[in-house]
């Protein structure tokens, strides 16, 4: 099974609300120039203007992305000159990089590129883990979070994923907490989204200078 097919209604939900915040808080139009950091054409089918976009990615885009500006290569050394962009834009994917060396990296280069910037994250202290549609699993030791993934998890149930998989997902994936949103990002107003009262995911903003 799909892990993807399990939470897209709940995951259009929230990347809508998201996108409606950040369309709102830039004033997007046409012409606005946009970096968009490790993501897809979906998120932008959800505004009601397309801004000149670029994606910067690791893998070669599908078909829906094919008609946009699509680069191949690595948010911790974007080939692109200081303040190329408007905006950088980035939803899910600084908690993918798997250290915090590298989780600076890619801040240093998202502050560097853009003259604004909108970067999103899961908040460590959610009580589900996101990626495993799981409460509490991720407040564990790594050691026992090894022995629960592939049999205790939404994602190992439907993936049936791998000891190599479930190793993989541990090395990759490092929440972020606010404190440490405050660091990467130290000029960023970090704002809270909530769900049920809590905070689901951290935003750092810096607004145009």
């Amino acid at each position: 099974m799909n892990i993807h097919t399990l939470y897209r209604p709940f995951l259009r939900y929230f990347r809508l609300r998201r996108m409606r915040e950040f369309h709102q808080r830039f004033r997007i139009t046409a012409e606005t120039r946009i970096l968009d950091v490790g993501g897809f054409a979906f998120n932008w089918s959800l505004l009601p203007v397309r801004p000149r976009l670029t994606f910067l990615n690791l893998d070669v885009p599908g078909a829906a992305e094919q008609g946009s500006n699509w680069i191949v290569g690595d948010g911790r050394l974007a080939p692109f000159r200081d303040r190329a962009f408007e905006i950088v834009f980035s939803n899910s994917v600084i908690e993918h990089l798997g250290s915090l060396e590298s989780q600076q990296m890619f801040a240093r280069e998202i502050s560097r590129v853009g003259r604004s910037y909108y970067v999103q994250t899961p908040n460590r202290w959610f009580p589900a883990e996101p990626h495993l549609i799981t409460p509490l699993v991720h407040f564990l030791p790594k050691r026992w979070q090894k022995r629960l993934l592939r049999n205790f998890t939404v994602w190992g149930l439907a993936t049936r994923a791998s000891e190599q998989e479930c190793e993989t997902f541990l090395n990759e994936v490092q929440l972020l907490d606010c404190q440490k949103m405050k660091l990467l990002f130290p000029e960023a107003e970090i704002r809270r989204e909530r769900f049920l009262g809590l905070t689901k995911s951290l935003v750092a903003i810096r607004a145009f200078e």
